[in-house]
């Protein structure tokens, strides 16, 4: 017997398109960019968070001292762009200061057999492609137990990309917001 042939997360092909489905979906064509004093630190005023609040800013440094600004210390528009492409998935954890989105097993209603499994890890400040590290888990039940599968590095990549793209795209949006 011949192996079945798998694509995007190893998934069969009914189980792929559902996928590409949902994270076609992922885009909103209702998105508002958040107002300027989120978006740009040196717009807020006052707080325990923000520069020129109580001196010290707990999760990104002390801005007089050249450490970050801001209320995350990651990309905002990465954080975002992240959770909108992985918005299918059940979420196990999410934290906006150390930049890690941790899912929950999610498994194709197409595939009940096959479940995945994504981690994502939010590295910086910059909208970068090095700014941003996808690990994808794969498990397979069989005989009632769930055992681990390889899953190829391309899709990591495939995810980062995604990731990535949508990115871009909300900071466009709102830099278009400004002007």
């Amino acid at each position: 017997m011949l192996p079945r042939r798998h694509g995007i997360f190893g998934l069969t092909a009914g189980a792929a398109l559902a996928l590409a489905l949902a994270l076609g979906g992922c885009s909103d064509s209702n998105y508002q960019a958040a107002p300027k004093a989120d978006r740009d630190p040196s717009a807020a005023k006052g707080g325990l968070f923000a520069p020129g609040g109580s001196g010290a800013n707990l999760f990104t440094g002390d801005a007089r001292k050249g450490g970050s600004e801001g209320n995350i210390a990651v990309n905002a528009f990465l954080w975002r762009a992240s959770l909108d492409t992985i918005a299918f998935m059940p979420l196990a954890s999410a934290d906006p200061f150390g930049g890690v989105i941790i899912t929950d097993w999610y498994a194709p209603p197409e595939t009940p057999d096959e479940r995945f499994k994504v981690n994502v890890y939010i590295l910086g400040r910059m909208l970068r492609a090095d700014g941003l590290k996808v690990s994808v888990f794969r498990q397979q039940r069989t005989a009632g137990n769930w055992n681990d599968v390889n899953v190829g590095p391309e899709v990591a990549t495939e995810f980062e990309n995604a990731v990535l793209s949508q990115a871009r795209e909300l900071r466009l949006r709102a830099t278009a917001q400004d002007n």
